[in-house]
């Protein structure tokens, strides 16, 4: 529906329509383009929305008659507004151009609008077509998602303008390297842990700058203990045991020693959980609390442990892949004694 589309008329008046009609286009007499002498309208007419279109019409002293028209509905003729939108306003009526305005033009507003002049001789029309832009805009976009991994799954991203927009995506990682898809809708097979973060979708047409939102895929997967440290502490001392976990959702961590559980409030023992890491702490260390200790991540999605020493000052502790050991010093005797014999 274009300008004035919603007019209402009396019966009386659309006569009076008609009229005007007949004399301005008479029957027989062909719509032209481009007309060689005149009127000459401008070419098509590109405007955005909510901007103003301003149509002109080329004319010279021999018009008695001129009139805008939006299809078949009469928008001015001469000085007469025939159309009840305030938006449409009279711009010059001059003996050599005849412009009117639409002001905050929208989508319906485009199409194509005749200047129509009465000479001496007969009517003459040129035509323009108003082409309205629209700036891009997501209208549909996939919620926050979080998936185990391994599994599949599809981010859509919807979106409107005119011209049609061009939606990508992309994965905003510091390893991610350019687009990972141009297209409305975004598929992962068998997703992994490095493919969680936020994957931002942009939808552009160069009417406006580009429209850009984010969705958040996190990724779960079970424990994985990257780092154990054992350590060598004199009686008395204090010493402290480090477990830390990659996971998510974030591990849940309990040490044991000879199959039983270390709790919270053991004389003497602190135990302290932070999402990725939790640190076993003797305060005063007696030959006791040397040992094997083990540290157990878990998570919904499974659980995972490694073996850990607390050993005295006279011992060696090598970690590897989570498992402690301890050996003594004795293999060092026999280069002492073979360093005496040398000697004298």
């Amino acid at each position: 529906m274009g300008v004035c589309g919603y007019l209402f008329l009396p019966w009386k008046c659309l006569v009076v329509v008609s009229l005007r009609l007949l004399f301005l286009v008479p029957t027989g007499v062909p719509v032209r383009s481009g007309d060689a002498t005149f009127p000459k309208a401008m070419d098509n007419v590109t405007v955005r929305q909510g901007e103003s279109a301003t149509l002109r019409c080329t004319i010279d002293n021999r018009v008695t008659r001129v009139a805008w028209l939006n299809r078949s509905t009469i928008l001015y003729a001469g000085n007469d507004k025939w159309c009840l939108d305030p938006r449409v306003v009279l711009l010059s009526n001059t003996q050599t151009q005849y412009s009117i305005e639409i002001q905050n033009v929208d989508v319906y507003d485009e199409g194509p609008y005749t200047c129509s002049v009465q000479t001496d001789n007969h009517p003459k029309t040129s035509r323009v077509h108003l082409i309205v832009q629209v700036s891009p805009k997501i209208v549909e976009i996939s919620s926050d998602i979080s998936i185990n991994e391994g599994n599949n799954i599809s981010l859509t991203c919807i979106a409107t303008g005119r011209p049609e927009p061009t939606v990508t995506w992309r994965h905003i990682s510091p390893k991610a390297v350019g687009f990972v898809s141009e297209d409305e809708y975004l598929e992962i097979q068998g997703i992994t842990r490095e493919q969680s973060g936020e994957y931002e979708c942009s939808a552009s047409n160069d009417v406006a700058a580009p429209v850009v939102r984010r969705v958040k895929v996190t990724v779960n997967y079970p424990p994985y203990i990257s780092e154990a440290k054992g350590t060598g502490v004199p009686v008395g001392q204090k010493g402290t045991l480090q477990c830390e976990a990659s996971a998510v959702p974030s591990a849940e961590f309990q040490w044991f020693k000879d199959d039983k559980r270390l709790v919270e409030g053991k004389k003497g023992v602190k135990v302290e959980n932070r999402p990725f890491l939790s640190r076993l702490t003797f305060f005063n260390v007696s030959e006791h609390d040397y040992g094997n200790y083990t540290c157990v991540a878990s998570n919904k999605l499974g659980h995972t442990n490694a073996s850990i020493m607390l050993f005295g000052p006279g011992a060696v502790s090598e970690v590897n892949n989570g498992t402690s050991r301890r050996a003594g010093c004795i293999w060092l005797l026999p280069l002492l004694v073979l360093h005496l014999l040398l000697k004298f």
